[in-house]
């Protein structure tokens, strides 16, 4: 079941809603848990299993490690949660992309192959294995007392809205709010939360998916009839189309929470709007980001390194890590490769040219580098890949062999124009109007009157594309 599917939005989020409202205090972890499962399970019945015995597993593995008296026994359990954890990580997502690769290997030296496994991959596995992480480790740390209910914590891994595609959150920053979100269970918020949910609706439903139709449309053409114009159009489209999609999803995640009392926190900041890669990653995935900087970034000594050698190193292998952790396919990895080595470009000399250069031309500078990595994130064929970047700054403009859609156009200039709305303070004000709590009635009425207009919109839409895809549902 996704966000934006007819099933959610008529059925199972105003059933969820209503049930959460009407259900008394004491007990309303109890019902976000069991929609929880049942969201999950409507999409993956047999892994909500999985979930729900790891989760078992690892309460009590991280209550014995908080009591444990030495430094030796917590570390032991530990390790122990964290093989766990990303050994079923490895098995569910790697496993078969490691057997290929050796199978590479040992058909080179005429060896027999391994056979490939029969493996399904579990929905979210991605993101509910970095939340467990964060539960281990920030425990371990001493950063935060553990959970003394077992259904709290479960709730905290299951919680329906960010379970399947984040945004990835520390354990920490939401334990509080799993046993007493009295402070954020008001009016204000949960019209904010509302608002946000039919924004997130409408950037995924009228933005997203209208692009992404023109480039998957694009990226199916040979190779042979890929020219610049083509190549662009492509590139460009899916550069939009994967921000609205997923920024549009973390949206209607956050929504559903603060219309529940919850505050998760946020994923996008204009990402477009960068001047660096640097800046890029502050204002991308931010919760992820965050987690590789405290779970990996600062335990491979940071940037408290004692010489640049090292500091590159580490930046390096973050974002190595980083692509593979997209997915279990070569392209990710290159394109996890590209950044690092953008960031470390920009640490050695580029950040003093984008200084020389101005605002404006580094942020398209870096836009432009963004879109070229955004080719090797679609495109899983390293040859196709190279072929569509090469194409793009060849200068070939041939026939062509596809057509824009018609409402490609009007949802282009839509993407562009919100992508690079809040460039200015004045616009980037407007910005923070519209996504705060802080309404008067007046602009309450009017953002209440916008949120439903986009919501039925978004509805038609949806009843009227077949296409629907969640991008990030597959990591």
């Amino acid at each position: 079941m996704v966000f934006s599917s007819i099933t959610f939005l008529i059925y199972f989020l105003p059933i969820f809603l209503l049930a959460y409202h009407l259900t008394p205090n004491k007990y309303k972890n109890a019902c976000i848990l069991l929609f929880s499962i049942i969201f999950y399970s409507w999409g993956g019945p047999k892994f909500i299993f999985v979930i729900l015995g790891t989760t078992f597993l690892d309460y009590f593995l991280v209550s014995k490690m908080s009591e444990a008296k030495t430094d030796k026994s917590k570390k032991q359990l530990l390790v122990i949660s964290l093989l766990m954890n990303l050994g079923l990580l490895f098995y569910f997502k790697y496993c078969n992309f490691f057997i290929d690769n050796i199978n590479e290997l040992l058909g080179l030296a005429g060896v027999k192959e391994i056979s490939m496994l029969k493996i399904i991959l579990p929905i979210g596995i991605s993101f509910y294995t970095f939340e467990s992480v964060t539960y281990v480790v920030d425990v371990y740390r001493g950063i935060h007392k553990p959970l003394k209910n077992f259904w709290h914590y479960q709730t905290y891994i299951l919680l329906f809205p960010k379970l399947i595609a984040g945004p990835i959150v520390r354990y920490h920053d939401i334990a509080d709010q799993i046993t007493n979100r009295e402070q954020n269970y008001t009016p204000s918020v949960k019209l904010s939360g509302f608002y946000t949910f039919c924004i997130g609706l409408a950037k995924k439903v009228i933005i997203a998916n209208t692009i992404g139709a023109q480039a998957d449309d694009v990226f199916k053409l040979s190779i042979t009839d890929i020219d610049t114009a083509s190549a662009w159009v492509g590139a460009i489209a899916y550069t939009f189309q994967i921000y609205f999609d997923f920024s549009g999803y973390s949206d209607m995640a956050i929504g559903i929470c603060k219309m529940i009392g919850i505050r998760l926190p946020e994923n996008f900041n204009n990402p477009y709007l960068s001047s660096s890669i640097t800046e890029f990653w502050r204002r991308w995935h931010i919760t992820l980001g965050t987690w590789m900087k405290n779970y990996l970034y600062i335990p491979l000594g940071g940037n408290k390194v004692n010489s640049s050698v090292k500091l590159y190193r580490n930046l390096f292998i973050v974002f190595l890590l980083s692509g593979l952790w997209h997915g279990a396919s070569w392209n990710f990895i290159i394109w996890g490769a590209f950044h690092g080595l953008f960031l470390v470009l920009e640490r050695v000399f580029l950040l003093k040219v984008y200084d020389k250069t101005g605002k404006i031309v580094s942020t398209l500078l870096t836009f432009l580098i963004v879109v070229v990595g955004w080719v090797y994130f679609r495109i899983e064929d390293l040859g196709y890949a190279n072929h569509v970047v090469k194409s793009m700054f060849s200068f070939n403009f041939s026939d062509g062999k596809f057509a824009l859609h018609n409402d490609f156009y009007f949802s282009f200039v839509i993407a562009v124009v919100f992508s690079f709305f809040a460039f200015i303070p004045f616009t980037k004000n407007i910005q923070a109007k519209v996504y705060g709590e802080t309404h008067t009635t007046v602009s309450n009425t009017v953002m209440l009157s916008i949120s439903i207009l986009l919501f039925y919109i978004s509805l038609s839409y949806i009843a009227a594309l077949d296409f629907n895809p969640f991008i990030y549902f597959r990591f």
